[in-house]
């Protein structure tokens, strides 16, 4: 039914230009923050059941700063505006249809796009952005890693529009980031409380998930509305991965649609046997994606501590590479980035820990845009080709 992994749009030409966005999908505790009449997500360490949807306000947004950084007040909103959605009236989809069809004139109603909140709110905004007739218009869900406060995740929200957005190399004008509530610390012991906190947000991207699957239900029963060639694509670093690994547990193979073209998992901390049967996680993958491409560091400091200290011994797949994909190698490559240059940022923390090579290095960076554009992996440039699956960045 779904092959292609594409988002899905209105029949019919749309001049508008696409608007890009930036959402926030949180699990994180709701608090009304002293001296402000609207709510805010927390900072705490600390998980709800369930997730709340809010979107980034990047109008008027001016860079702080050094010394506005620096300001005990450089907090929540203070860093970057956004607005809560608020909780749906109903469920399903069925509203988001009606307004649809009532702006192409087909339905009347006397709903609009303002009575709808949460997920019907954001599928809404996307399915109309994305209608555009720019050639590509991708949405990137991306799902950070460990010794993460809230503070830090609208920090990272800002970076992340600046590569992925304003960047004309990379296809994406949409990101929804995945926020969970990480511990703010570094020191190893936070690690066991965040690796439960990412076991509790993959139950939230779970529920995202099948909320997708039946938005493309809701609406596409109607004849009205076709597909077009817009697509969605997962990017996990570090801890972040462990979420998707805990909503690949819960996801059964015989409800997954394949609705995601590129999965890119960088620097993994979940065990380098992820992909076999025992395991149960990401061997489900290539039922979900189009392709998946694991970016690796044999010399990534942070993973050899998660490997001596927290985790048995256990090799990590973003640091050794995975066990065995041999039944998976025409959808699964591997991309060795030990020789790379951190050339964007080289300060002590990116040059000794070999862990965020996403941000450091224009060599990793433009893989990856290669990668989000579906080029043939065998025709992304400045890479050796190892064997059948395995590639390595030069210089």
């Amino acid at each position: 039914m779904l092959s292609n992994s594409v988002f899905f749009c209105i029949l019919g030409k749309v001049t508008n230009l696409t608007i890009m966005a930036v959402y926030i999908l949180s699990n994180r505790k709701i608090v009304r923050h002293k001296g402000e009449r609207v709510d805010s997500f927390s900072n705490e360490e600390y998980s709800i059941p369930n997730f709340r949807i809010a979107k980034c306000d990047f109008d008027g947004y001016k860079e702080p700063t050094a010394q506005a950084k620096k300001k005990k007040d450089y907090t929540n909103r203070n860093i970057l505006n956004y607005q809560l959605f608020s909780e749906p009236e109903k469920q399903g989809y069925e509203e988001v249809l009606e307004v649809l069809l009532s702006e192409k004139g087909i339905k009347k109603s006397s709903l609009t796009a303002q009575n709808l909140g949460g997920t019907q709110r954001m599928f809404y905004e996307l399915y109309k952005n994305m209608s555009s007739t720019k050639e590509r218009s991708d949405v990137l869900i991306f799902i950070h890693g460990y010794a993460y406060d809230f503070d830090d995740e609208l920090k990272a929200m800002i970076d992340l529009k600046k590569l992925f957005i304003d960047n004309p190399e990379s296809p994406v004008e949409h990101i929804l980031f995945v926020s969970w509530p990480a511990s703010s610390s570094i020191v190893p012991l936070t690690y066991f409380d965040d690796k439960a906190a990412s076991i509790n947000s993959g139950t939230s991207l779970l529920r995202l998930f099948y909320f997708y699957t039946q938005f493309l239900k809701d609406i596409f029963s109607n004849r009205d509305l076709i597909p077009c060639n817009q697509r969605i694509h997962i990017m996990t670093h570090s801890l972040g991965n462990r979420v998707l690994q805990s909503m690949l547990y819960s996801l059964k193979k015989e409800n997954i649609l394949r609705v995601i073209d590129q999965v890119i998992l960088l620097n993994a901390d979940v065990t380098y046997k992820v992909f076999e049967d025992s395991e149960d996680s990401f061997n489900k993958l290539p039922l979900l994606a189009n392709r998946i491409s694991i970016y690796l560091n044999r010399q990534d400091v942070i993973l050899g501590i998660s490997q001596f200290t927290k985790n048995i011994l256990t090799p990590r797949l973003g640091k050794n590479g995975p066990s065995d994909i041999e039944r998976f190698k025409d959808i699964v490559s591997v991309i060795d980035c030990t020789f790379v240059k951190d050339d964007i940022l080289n300060s002590f923390k990116f040059e000794i820990g070999k862990h965020w090579g996403y941000l450091s290095s224009s060599q990793v960076q433009r893989d990856i845009f290669q990668n989000l554009y579906g080029i043939d992996r065998n025709l992304i440039t400045n890479r050796t080709k190892n064997n059948e699956n395995i590639f390595t960045i030069i210089s």
